[in-house]
């Protein structure tokens, strides 16, 4: 929400560049961990959407990069966003390293009741 707010101040010019980029991203980053938490039973489908929020982080960052540059956003409001997503992607990272602290474990394989 902080970068919807703060790319309001944007040039018109860029509502369709730099402004969607940026929001886009970093809305998918939330919005992958949403569908993730509701895959968690299916490690496979789970780690794909972290990895997908990953990247999602990764590029927010360089549109934070773009936006310092273009002289769009100060460098102190660019340093604390950047420090968040940096937060975040390690967060990802953990996620992705150790998944079975997130996913439901597998149900015990059905025996066969042969008697």
């Amino acid at each position: 929400m902080k970068i919807f707010e703060l790319s309001k101040s944007f040039p018109s010019e860029e509502k369709y560049s730099l402004t969607d980029q940026m929001r886009r991203s970093s809305r998918s980053v939330c919005a992958n961990l949403a569908e993730a938490w509701r895959k968690r039973r299916y490690e496979a489908h789970f780690m794909s959407k972290i990895s997908d929020a990953e990247s999602e982080a990764a590029e927010t960052q360089v549109w934070i990069e773009f936006a310092v540059q273009c002289k769009y956003f100060k460098r102190e409001e660019a340093r604390a966003l950047y420090k968040a997503y940096n937060e975040i992607l390690a967060t990802l990272v953990g996620m992705i390293t150790h998944p079975e602290t997130w996913v439901f474990p597998e149900p015990p394989a059905k025996r066969s009741s042969r008697r």
